[in-house]
């Protein structure tokens, strides 16, 4: 089956097998970002934007995906041009081993698109699909919080 998806604002035309979930989709092309944790719709690591919308990409069958806006970490920021979440995730220390981090990054997103001023305890709430083995989530809460300001101020 071949479709075509919009990633990261660019349009891909795909092969897939229609069994295959976004998930597998996106990393067997090259979007390594989009991390495989469980495979069961509860660690979060596969979290993307679509439409709008976190969702687990492990959860979502490819073909439901065609023609819809996916956003992975990568459309958010990277390396060369990372958001100011990343830039705070990365200096309070709320990325260890890194593996969680794109999605708590596309969670934290799309907490920080609708409200912009999150109290601790809705920042718990939004990112309560992501898990992280690592960090104890203390730092990637003031991660969170220090983007909220940083993006407030810069009206980003």
């Amino acid at each position: 089956m071949k479709g075509i998806f919009r990633i990261n604002g660019r349009d891909y035309e795909l092969e897939f097998d229609p069994r295959d979930t976004l998930l597998h989709v996106l990393r067997q092309h090259g979007f390594t970002e989009v991390k495989e944790g469980c495979s069961e719709g509860t660690c979060g690591a596969c979290a993307v934007l679509l439409d709008g919308r976190v969702v687990n990409s492990c959860m979502v069958f490819a073909a439901t995906a065609m023609g819809k806006e996916i956003v992975t970490s990568k459309g958010i920021g990277d390396q060369n041009n990372p958001h100011p979440i990343q830039q705070a995730f990365a200096e309070v220390g709320a990325v260890q081993c890194g593996f969680c981090t794109p999605g708590f990054v596309v969670s934290t997103f799309y907490l920080l698109q609708r409200n912009p001023d999150p109290t601790e305890e809705e920042i718990k709430q939004a990112l309560d699909g992501n898990l992280c083995r690592c960090t104890g989530y203390v730092k990637i809460i003031e991660g969170v919080k220090l983007a909220s300001e940083r993006m407030k101020n810069e009206k980003v």
